[in-house]
């Protein structure tokens, strides 16, 4: 099975911006989380509530091609233009080692 598709997307509202580009991406969480080839999708915001942050992985390019293309994914990401004080950071990542989860 190919290695799935991990994203780390670092979000820079301006700050009369913050609140209403949070709720935009909450809103879209369980769509999100609910399309095919989704495996998580999560949000994170820094201590200091400037930045937004996504940790996304996707069962391949194909996937994410799809979320991409979802209306409430364009409408969020036309909202952007007006409210971001930069370019969405992309961060591609690949685990190194044996991937698994912690035990508790």
């Amino acid at each position: 099975m190919p290695e799935p598709l991990v994203l780390f997307a670092r979000i820079a509202p301006k700050p009369e911006h913050f609140v209403a580009a949070r709720r935009a991406v909450s809103e879209i969480l369980a769509a999100t989380r609910s399309e095919p080839g989704c495996r998580s999708f999560v949000l994170h915001e820094d201590e200091g509530g400037g930045c937004l942050y996504l940790y996304e992985i996707w069962d391949n390019e194909a996937a994410l091609a799809a979320h991409h293309a979802q209306p409430y994914t364009q409408a969020v990401f036309e909202q952007y233009r007006a409210w971001l004080s930069e370019p969405v950071e992309i961060t591609r990542l690949r685990a190194i080692g044996e991937a698994g989860a912690c035990s508790s």
